[in-house]
């Protein structure tokens, strides 16, 4: 039984782990790729830049300020949130409980560099034309991922306990 347990826990890990590094090789090879300073811009395709920008705000840089202590607030608030995420992991299971701990690897990406560096990197252009959406990294793509895995599981999984309680 405590044997089942550590294997589950200790895979789990892992895919937090391996998240956070995909994250974290991502932005140290975007960040050396800049560093010289003579590319601000890289057109990948019609639709897709890589361009680098430093997020001192939430999601998409909301509540980006200069003021040091709204930011330490912001971090504090996110730390928070990685707790209640770990939290609910601990209580999930299933596909609801995967969900989790991808949203959980990509916050620990961002969250890393929020201490790191204290901002986030991010680099990713995704644009049509001139309509450019919010400049993101890769740790957002898992946690975005893995907000649809959770709406999906809400709208699909739990249909039929959501009909019996009404």
């Amino acid at each position: 039984m405590i044997q089942k347990n550590f294997k589950k826990i200790l895979f789990n890990f892992i895919i937090i782990l391996v998240i956070f590094l995909i994250d974290r090789v991502s932005k140290v090879y975007i960040l050396k790729l800049f560093e010289t300073g003579n590319v601000n811009d890289i057109y990948l395709t019609e639709y897709l830049n890589l361009y680098l920008i430093w997020n001192k705000g939430m999601a998409f840089g909301l509540f980006s300020f200069n003021d040091k202590i709204v930011y330490n607030l912001i971090s504090v608030i996110i730390a928070t949130i990685i707790v209640l995420i770990i939290i609910m992991i601990i209580k999930s299971d299933g596909f609801k409980k995967y969900s989790l701990i991808i949203i959980l690897g990509g916050s620990l990406g961002n969250f890393f560099d929020r201490i790191y560096f204290t901002a986030v990197p991010d680099f990713i252009d995704f644009h049509i034309n001139s309509f450019h959406w919010f400049i993101f990294n890769v740790a957002d793509i898992f946690i975005t991922l893995g907000v649809i895995c959770l709406i999906y599981a809400e709208i699909f999984f739990d249909k039929g306990r959501n009909e019996t309680s009404i």
